[in-house]
């Protein structure tokens, strides 16, 4: 089942504020280098290497359930490390 990407008004303002491409999000959500659950019950946390930014890592924070995805914060994560 494909559930639909929303995004809060914080996500929407990271977007802007940092500049970060929508494609990169999507990228991260759909095809994520790695996942891992949040420190907070029903939040997960994806992460995709970036090429076209340095190969930095992109963190996608998520609410989900089983009719969205809702994207809650974006951010390059330095300290991202995927695990072994």
């Amino acid at each position: 089942m494909h559930r639909p990407l929303t995004f809060s008004q914080h996500a929407r303002d990271a977007i802007d504020e940092r500049k970060l491409d929508v494609a990169w999000v999507k990228r991260t959500i759909e095809e994520p280098d790695w996942i891992g659950d949040d420190l907070r019950p029903g939040r997960r946390r994806y992460f995709k290497v970036i090429p076209e930014f340095g190969n930095r890592v992109l963190r996608v924070v998520c609410v989900e359930n089983e009719h969205e995805r809702r994207i809650i914060t974006i951010f390059f994560d330095r300290d991202a490390r995927q695990p072994t």
